[in-house]
């Protein structure tokens, strides 16, 4: 990965963990990696725990940030929250699989989109 791809990936994140947390979600791990793969945001919501995809583009080139998260990222990321929940014991009411998507602007604010239970 490319030090630019790298540093707007990072920027995402950061915005939305801003806007999750804005929006009264509690953040319980970031960047959480094991051997299988890594998972952008771990958040509660209320009883619930949230595992976040966070995508971030620059331009619209390429679709929607959210199209770019296929079957085998959906199974991946299935199998990470299986991980995770293991490794901390958390036992929530329910699990839910967000995608925040951010996208600069050129002028002005980035836009962010939440799709909650985005699969």
């Amino acid at each position: 990965m490319t030090k630019v791809r790298r540093a707007v990936g990072q920027y995402g994140e950061r915005v939305a963990e801003r806007y999750l947390t804005a929006a009264g979600l509690v953040v319980l791990d970031r960047n959480w990696r094991c051997a299988e793969g890594e998972v952008d945001l771990i958040l509660r919501d209320g009883p619930d725990v949230v595992f976040c995809e966070v995508k971030t583009r620059r331009g619209g080139a390429f679709g929607r940030p959210a199209e770019a998260i296929g079957e085998d990222k959906v199974r991946r990321l299935r199998r990470l929250a299986t991980r995770w929940l293991e490794q901390t014991e958390v036992h929530p009411r329910d699990l839910r699989f967000d995608v925040v998507e951010v996208l600069p602007q050129a002028r002005g604010a980035t836009l962010v989109e939440h799709i909650r239970a985005a699969f």
